[in-house]
């Protein structure tokens, strides 16, 4: 299969400042965009291409104006936290295409040092779905997703230990991840994330991702110009995306996610199946998200999810190398998380995470999930051997 995206790789990767920075979000991103591009050996005068998101509504217009370039091609697809995946594979295409040469992916957002939630808070009345949600008081987002974990235990049996022992996992990552929020913390047990504070029921405060500052930037180029530069490049093996609802009400199967369609579609084009993926980096902004996203996405089979989590099968050394840098829950999650998910795969593939380096990995998955489960991405990546 010729792949719209095969002229192109993944070139470099690096995140900005992490945690508590005090800086502004699009200090983060211009911090992320230098460090991406000395990774990979390039210069900003060397970009052609950007796609962003964010809060602002010109958001790539934005970085690049503060960046001081003059693209002339940008993409802004706003999907949630998925926009990362398919904002990479499309501009993979673009370069594929020759509509750019060099692009840069970036994202920044300084949550944390503005003590917001900005990118979730009240439910919008002027939304037609809303009609169904506002009245009963749902806290966005988490009470949906607590709504999907109650219909998953009642539906599956899924127990809420199985849901904890995600959270256990990441942290465990996290205590190899230098950069990561909860580097240097003592080890989760079961008991810490069920005794932690409920805040929406199921779903305890440890089942929930951190509020953090943070930024990220990936760099393609084309296949051609990857060959001389310092770093292996990486390539988009596949991708696929799905939405299924905008309103949660709306949601077809509150146990069933878009991902099932985005991961067959990405699989079909990697040719690949789950068995043959050496890392997977996904999308867990609640516990309950990436539980659903490994049976979706045919890792275990749809209902098994919590059984599959069991007897540290996701921790180091647990034979499924799954979130290695601690995830949304345990490393960082400034808002949006799907850009930090494809940084960990490419330095995965390119042997470059010391203690949490999984040996000889030559294929990973990265899957964002958008809204309220609203919009899943999925890309399939393979390293240059």
């Amino acid at each position: 299969m010729t792949r719209a995206y095969a002229g192109a790789a993944i070139v470099g990767v690096a995140e900005s400042d992490l945690g508590l920075t005090g800086r502004s979000a699009l200090e983060l991103q211009a911090q992320a965009v230098h460090r991406a591009l000395a990774d990979a050996g390039l210069r900003l005068s060397d970009v052609d291409g950007i796609a962003s998101v964010g809060v602002p509504r010109f958001p790539a217009i934005q970085a690049a104006e503060y960046l001081g370039i003059r693209p002339t091609w940008s993409e802004s697809t706003f999907t949630g936290g998925s926009s990362f995946e398919l904002l990479t594979a499309r501009a993979a295409a673009a370069i594929t295409a020759k509509h750019a040469e060099t692009v840069v992916v970036v994202y920044g957002s300084n949550q944390r040092s503005a003590r917001s939630r900005s990118l979730g808070g009240v439910l919008d009345p002027l939304q037609p779905e809303s009609q169904f949600d506002a009245p009963y008081g749902a806290l966005n987002p988490v009470s949906f997703y607590a709504l999907a974990a109650t219909r998953h235990m009642h539906e599956f049996g899924t127990k809420p230990e199985q849901l904890a022992e995600i959270a256990v996992a990441a942290r465990e990552w996290a205590k190899l991840n230098p950069k990561a929020f909860r580097y240097g913390s003592d080890s989760l047990t079961t008991d810490d994330v069920l005794s932690s504070p409920m805040i929406s029921t199921p779903l305890h405060q440890l089942d929930c991702c951190l509020v953090t500052d943070g930024g990220g930037a990936i760099v393609l180029t084309s296949v051609e110009r990857a060959v001389d530069l310092k770093r292996a490049p990486v390539r988009i093996l596949g991708h696929g995306e799905c939405s299924t609802h905008h309103g949660f009400s709306q949601m077809p199967d509150l146990t069933s996610t878009g991902a099932v369609q985005s991961g067959r579609a990405a699989f079909r084009e990697s040719g690949l199946t789950p068995a043959q993926i050496d890392v997977v980096q996904v999308y867990d902004s609640f516990t309950i998200t990436a539980l659903l996203s490994l049976e979706a996405l045919g890792f275990c089979e749809r209902g098994e999810g919590g059984s599959f989590v069991e007897q540290g099968r996701l921790r180091p050394g647990g034979g499924f190398a799954f979130n290695t840098t601690g995830g949304g829950l345990s490393y960082t999650h400034p808002g949006m998380f799907g850009i930090f998910l494809i940084i960990e795969a490419v330095r995965q593939l390119r042997g470059e995470c010391g203690p949490r380096q999984i040996p000889a990995a030559e294929t990973a998955l990265c899957h964002g999930t958008g809204g309220i489960l609203s919009h899943n991405s999925t890309v399939i990546l393979g390293a240059h051997r």
